[in-house]
């Protein structure tokens, strides 16, 4: 198997982007992640791009046409395929986008994360995320996303003593940390009082708990390690690569509390990688709420389970800490647009690896890790990435 670098990268900002459509935003994010790369159309054997619903959000289906023909490329007939895993989406077009080079199979291949959430109700938004859930056991009933979460973190609270107070901590940390980027959805800094006072969503979890809906893309270049200095002299190696599944339904898995997905993930991004939690300098992990960002913290080994609360008093996650999570904002601050999050947090990496994540720029950084997770952790990938 063959090393894989990521040569180039792209952005989008992230928000509300009534004036972009789904086709301009996979352009310019494709686009300047091509440039970033310095590489030509016909150097590209393979498309790869993530989206969870783009047939509910914004009624197009046969998304990896879509992509090669909005990016310039359908005269040149590289193969364009379309990956789903819910919010894991761009996590695990990355992984197939790694897999593809690793084995030999293909040298370049670009891979884009993609979603425009609002161009239908929030109501309609939410019944598409949903989808992600069991629809017998949890959707039929009512369940939603917040609400799922909201059970996982009472009994995170229940369990291991969890305080409302260290929830909020955790939104009032990713603000702050994308008021600082410019292309996060929120960049204004808030404060745990705020946090506290927010319109209850489903309890503990209140609407600044919660991660918002949002259109955004983001892009990489993935080449064969071995050619990538023919393209940059930063080449980021990726030298693990975890993917794993669980059960779809809350109410099935051995305990609520702990995300087994985000375990396994990570046990074999760590092991390919030869690395231990202890290693990792910097991550971005799925916080979609609050308390996701808790559960992340202990399942990837970085604090014992149940203490990822202290480790949030302790503030060892915040840009100056020991280990400082979601310098980017996180899905909190810099937005969540599903398909295209798993990307734009390789994006962020990549960016810290590089020294170029500006204002938020943690020092001397040599080794990170990205964590992207599907619906409430029935699919999970974990890539950790070192500077070459």
């Amino acid at each position: 198997m063959r090393d894989v670098a990521v040569i180039g990268v792209g952005l989008t900002k992230f928000g509300e982007l009534w004036d972009k459509s789904f086709r301009q935003l996979t352009a310019e994010a494709g686009s300047k992640a091509i440039l970033d790369a310095g590489i030509g159309g016909k150097e590209i054997d393979a498309l790869y791009v993530g989206t969870m619903s783009a047939g509910r959000f914004v009624g197009q289906e046969h998304v990896g046409a879509l992509v090669a023909d909005t990016s310039g490329f359908a005269f040149e007939h590289i193969p364009a395929i379309r990956v789903e895993s819910a919010c894991a989406s761009g996590g695990v077009a990355v992984r197939q986008g790694c897999l593809s080079i690793a084995s030999g199979m293909n040298d370049i291949v670009v891979v884009g994360g993609i979603e425009k959430m609002n161009d239908v109700g929030g109501t309609s938004a939410t019944g598409t995320l949903v989808t992600a859930a069991d629809q017998e056991w949890e959707a039929f009933f009512g369940a939603t996303f917040p609400g799922i979460y909201a059970m996982l973190a009472t009994r995170h609270m229940y369990d291991y003593g969890t305080t409302r107070e260290q929830l909020a901590q955790v939104a009032v940390k990713n603000h702050a940390n994308g008021a600082l980027n410019p292309y996060a959805q929120f960049r204004k800094e808030i404060s745990i009082e705020t946090v506290l006072k927010a319109t209850t969503v489903a309890y503990p979890l209140g609407l600044l708990d919660c991660s918002p809906v949002s259109d955004g893309a983001a892009s990489i270049v993935l080449c064969a390690a071995e050619k990538a200095k023919k393209y940059t002299d930063k080449p980021i190696k990726i030298i693990g690569s975890g993917q794993a599944s669980d059960t779809l339904a809350l109410h099935a898995r051995r305990d609520i509390c702990t995300l087994e997905s985000t375990v396994h993930a990570a046990k074999m991004a760590y092991k390919q990688a030869n690395k231990t939690p202890k290693d990792i300098d910097v991550a971005e992990v799925h916080d979609c709420f609050t308390i996701a960002e808790i559960c992340a913290i202990e399942d990837l080994g970085f604090v014992k389970k149940g203490e990822g609360g202290k480790a949030i008093d302790n503030k060892i996650t915040t840009l100056d800490g020991s280990l400082p999570v979601n310098t980017s904002g996180g899905l909190k601050a810099k937005g969540h647009p599903v398909g295209a999050t798993g990307v734009a947090q390789i994006v962020e990496i990549v960016q810290q690896l590089k020294g170029e994540a500006e204002k938020r720029q943690v020092p001397n950084v040599r080794i990170g890790l990205a964590h992207n997770v599907g619906g409430s952790g029935a699919s999970c990938t974990v890539h950790i990435m070192e500077a070459m």
